[in-house]
């Protein structure tokens, strides 16, 4: 399996240039290129994916196992040519000090020829004693070959080669002059992701000519063609294109999970995107700029992005943002990542410019000009969420990231939270994971092949859900029917079930219409029915939900006597509508 890793000194030094120049180039050249980034990163992985063809998967010794990366590796790398992973920081960079998260801890693991990217600006003889004393530090990691980066000329270049070729064994594999044409556009918050570009793809293209024309493309592969077999990893059934979705697994009822997917949010990891259709999910793209709604949906996936830079327009599609806080309210399972909490938030705040979001989280966004949250998180599992975004992990703490330069303010001081933080900022530094009906909303950024399992849960949520309404929607439409067999007799209702004459009623129509929506009468529910007969008979209209709370709050106390209960008590349609239908009232306009 031919494979190398992209390293340098330091950060900076034009990995990813390089890195997104080989892919191109490469790609050019007929080959099937896989590539990899290494630690949690979405803009770099995006560049790789434009350059190869093919989605980028991250490889994070932090929040991965050494199973979980190898088999990541293999699996993908072994559909193509040639699998080139980028580094991040430096070569020995990394959180730990034995360097047990580093960059040459992933080339160990996975046995990488590393090539070093040598910024080599203000450098000549100085370039030797740099790169033997990488080769020194650990001499498991193999420096294979180094590019010289931004150059100033020639003359420049034939100095550089002429001492590393003098004091090391090391090849030189390329030398890059300093270019405009090869740098990456930056902003506030670093790279800016690709698809935010017009013209991207002829970006991507230029960077691969110029690399092909500054870089030994052949020696680079016979240093891939240098690594030693890996040993044999099951290969997935597919591997995950960047437009093309697998179709969903069979045998699970199928949903329909809507991914945001625009110039404001773009940050996915795509193998949580896979882990969703191998779950048996159907990938809708959703874009929050210029769809007017929401198609038909079963859960809705909002991932990271920079909706500040796109406050005008998302504030300007009004329809879309009522269509979201509408799905939310009325039950939509939501996921939500950082960009993606910001949006649902009421307002997003920046250099005093306010605009309305979709207002489905009581708190408002403001961005600040530094860094509120960066780096690795810790979360553990409150319990509080509709479903758990910790599935399979034991115990119930996970790792992720985050990076976000927001925070939170008039939050409501009633908001249930998902985890509290044990490393990390989140919300407010303790809590993360706004919970909202279904929605779970938090800054940290979690990836379900680092073995939080989000996705799975996520999608076994939203099949639950579905099924639940489907069999309501069926226990309705049975109860619809215009006759209800009582005792051998047909009583006429109308198409809601309700009575056509409310004399027709008894004890044991209840308990037919009952039995028709599969609900078994308890003496809860037979209080209540008498409650709502009652009622009727003293006012000639049904019993609201506020009376029936106030009645039942005294008779039951509140721990009973209270909206919830009496929604549990009667699951279709509450109280208002399934209670004074088995009470075998007519249904009426008033309201009392």
């Amino acid at each position: 399996m031919s494979r190398l890793l992209i390293s340098a000194a330091h950060k900076s030094s034009g990995k990813t240039t390089i890195s997104v120049g080989l892919c191109a180039a490469l790609s050019a050249q007929g080959l099937k290129v896989q590539p990899f980034k290494k630690g949690p990163d979405y803009i770099d992985p995006m560049w790789l994916g434009q350059a190869s063809g093919r989605a980028c998967f991250n490889l994070d010794p932090y929040l991965m196992t050494p199973e979980q990366i190898t088999t990541c590796f293999a699996r993908h790398a072994a559909t193509a040519d040639i699998g080139i992973v980028e580094g991040n920081k430096g070569l020995y960079d990394g959180l730990a000090l034995d360097g047990s998260n580093s960059n040459a801890a992933l080339a160990q693991l996975l046995d990488l020829p590393v090539v070093l990217v040598l910024d080599a600006r203000g450098m000549t003889r100085g370039i030797a004693p740099l790169i033997l004393g990488y080769q020194a530090f650990d001499r498991n990691i193999r420096i294979a070959g180094v590019i010289l980066n931004q150059l100033g000329g020639a003359r420049h270049e034939s100095k550089l080669r002429a001492v590393i070729e003098h004091y090391t064994d090391v090849p030189v594999l390329g030398a890059i002059a300093h270019d405009p044409r090869l740098a990456l556009v930056e902003r506030h918050l670093g790279l800016m992701p690709n698809h935010e570009l017009d013209d991207a793809g002829q970006r991507v293209r230029a960077m691969g000519e110029l690399i092909a024309q500054q870089v030994d493309l052949s020696r680079v592969i016979q240093v891939a063609q240098s690594a030693a077999p890996l040993a044999p990893t099951p290969i997935p059934q597919q591997v995950l294109p960047l437009a093309d979705a697998p179709t969903a697994t069979a045998q699970k009822t199928p949903i329909r999970i809507g991914v945001a997917r625009d110039k404001a949010f773009g940050f996915y990891y795509p193998d949580d995107l896979l882990a969703l259709e191998q779950a048996g999910a159907v990938i809708v793209p959703v874009d929050t700029l210029l769809d007017p709604r929401l198609p038909e949906l079963d859960g809705l996936f909002i991932g990271g992005g920079f909706p500040e830079m796109f406050m005008a327009e998302l504030q300007a599609n009004a329809t879309m943002r009522g269509s979201i806080h509408a799905a939310i309210e009325a039950g939509l399972p939501v996921y939500a990542e950082c960009g993606g909490l910001m949006y649902l938030a009421r307002t997003l705040r920046w250099k005093d410019q306010v605009y309305d979001m979709v207002g489905a989280i009581p708190a408002d966004v403001v961005m600040h000009a530094r860094p509120v949250g960066r780096g690795y998180v810790e979360l553990q599992a409150t319990g509080d969420a509709p479903w758990s975004a910790m599935a399979g992990s034991s115990p119930s703490m996970v790792r992720g990231h985050e990076f976000h330069y927001s925070s939170l303010e008039n939050i409501a001081p009633d908001l249930k939270f998902a985890y509290r933080v044990l490393r990390g900022h989140g919300v407010d530094g303790q809590r993360d994971g706004i919970v909202h009906r279904n929605v779970v909303a938090s800054y940290a950024h979690l990836r379900n092949a680092a073995g939080s399992g989000w996705a799975e849960a996520f999608a076994a949520f939203v099949r639950a859900r579905k099924v639940a309404q489907d069999q309501s929607a069926a226990a309705v439409a049975a109860a619809a029917a215009r006759t209800v067999q009582v005792n051998g007799c047909a009583v006429a209702t109308d198409v809601e079930g309700y009575l056509k004459n409310i004399d027709d009623w008894s004890e044991d129509f209840a308990r037919a219409q009952a039995e028709a929506e599969n609900l078994e009468l308890t003496e809860a529910h037979w209080q209540v029915i008498a409650f709502l007969r009652a009622y009727y008979e003293e006012h000639r209209v049904q019993a609201q939900v506020r009376a029936m709370i106030w009645h039942f709050a005294k008779a039951w106390g509140p721990e009973h006597g209270n909206n919830h209960h009496l929604h549990a008590l009667f699951p279709i349609g509450g109280p208002q509508k399934q209670g004074n239908r088995l009470a075998g009232l007519l249904k009426t306009k008033g309201e009392h």
